[in-house]
């Protein structure tokens, strides 16, 4: 199932003076939820303080073309809404397509499938002069392997055996990586953004970013090449998480992670949880920051191992009057990299913990864009 989020349409006298929030969040959420013996599934999406709804999601129990993998989704647009919706509608029919897929090679079926489906984007006639773009953070389960594949700053975290399991790493102007290959595209990082503008370095769309005829996709300032991990699914696995950035700007995956367990260990179902993790994110109002201000979408994929859900809740009871998950190193903390930035001396890293924060303003594409 593809779920592509409600678009809401706001009269220009209720926007704040900032022009990118609302005066009041819309806290309407589109839920949802799908299961069967193996997977139960809830996932909800609000568009909160932002003027237009720009997130998409997608989760399907069974492919059409190969039955028994499940494929699931978050994509978060920024600038708009139709890079988000297309890719939410379509990524998942180029990865089984692919010949590597077929030959049974998931991770270079994966890579290639997001650089495939970006570039038809570009040469769609409604997309070509798009400005926007988005992240996609996805991840597929076929035959008790999970393959995650990511680009922006989207994530998704696994549950294993009441133990955090990290399935991806947020793409960011200032990672060591991306900063080198921004600049020798001819970009530039300014303020943690690449060429000033832009809060991630990977997504989809934002072909203003992709220009150069003389470099591969792989090369340009912004590329839609995935990061992929693997990992084996075991009895102990217990759920996953998918989420965009306006929950994890808010709270770290540890602190995701537990909410999640507590919240199953009460007998809540996946969807409701979903609902309440969003509740838990959203700002009070648009003065913190920007934190809590973004569009918010999550999917929840509890593993069922085939017994019922009320299993899962009694591990989860378990986990909490035992001991809790431990942190996994951050992503974002990279010295190797600060190291070699401030050797460059072209600007002045700042720490993880003095990194600004999206604020509502938000100057950056990564941020929804009114639309008149």
């Amino acid at each position: 199932m593809v779920i592509f989020s409600k678009l809401t349409v706001i009269s220009g006298r209720t926007l704040t003076a900032m022009g990118q929030t609302l005066s009041e969040p819309v806290t309407t959420k589109d839920t949802t939820v799908v299961r069967n013996s193996t997977y139960q599934v809830g996932s909800s999406c609000m568009q909160g303080w932002r003027v237009n709804m720009e997130d998409s999601h997608t989760h399907i129990l069974s492919l059409p073309d190969d039955p028994g993998t499940a494929f699931f989704g978050v994509y978060d647009g920024h600038g708009g809404a139709k890079v988000s919706l297309y890719a939410g509608k379509h990524l998942h029919k180029y990865v089984v397509n692919r010949e590597e897929y077929k030959n049974g090679d998931i991770t270079t079926a994966l890579k290639k499938s997001f650089l495939e489906l970006d570039q038809v984007m570009y040469e769609e006639e409604s997309l070509k002069t798009e400005e926007s773009g988005s992240t996609a953070i996805v991840v597929l389960i076929k035959q008790n392997e999970v393959y995650c594949a990511n680009i922006g700053d989207s994530r998704a975290i696994g549950c294993a055996g009441g133990v955090l399991e990290k399935l991806s790493f947020d793409h960011k102007p200032v990672n060591s990586e991306e900063y080198l290959r921004i600049t020798d595209a001819g970009g530039w990082v300014d303020c943690n953004r690449v060429n000033g503008n832009l809060a991630l370095s990977r997504a989809f769309g934002d072909y203003i970013f992709k220009r150069d005829p003389n470099r591969d996709p792989e090369k340009q300032i912004v590329i839609a090449l995935p990061d992929v991990i693997e990992k084996t699914i075991t009895p102990e696995w217990d759920f996953v998480v998918l989420a965009c950035d306006g929950i994890w700007d808010v709270m770290t995956d540890n602190e995701v992670l537990n909410f999640v367990m507590e919240n199953i260990a009460k007998g809540l179902d996946p969807e409701d949880i979903c609902e309440n993790l969003m509740t838990r994110c959203l700002a009070p109002d648009c003065q913190m920051a920007g934190l809590g201000c973004d569009n918010m979408t999550v999917v929840i994929v509890v593993f069922l191992h085939g017994e019922p859900y009320e299993q899962v809740v009694e591990k989860c009871k378990k986990y909490l009057s035992t001991t809790k998950p431990q942190v996994t190193q951050s992503d974002v903390t990279d010295q190797e990299y600060i190291e070699a930035f401030d050797k460059l001396n072209k600007i002045k890293l700042l720490s993880v913990d003095e990194e600004p924060k999206k604020t509502c303003e938000g100057k950056c594409a990564a941020n929804a864009a009114v639309q008149e």
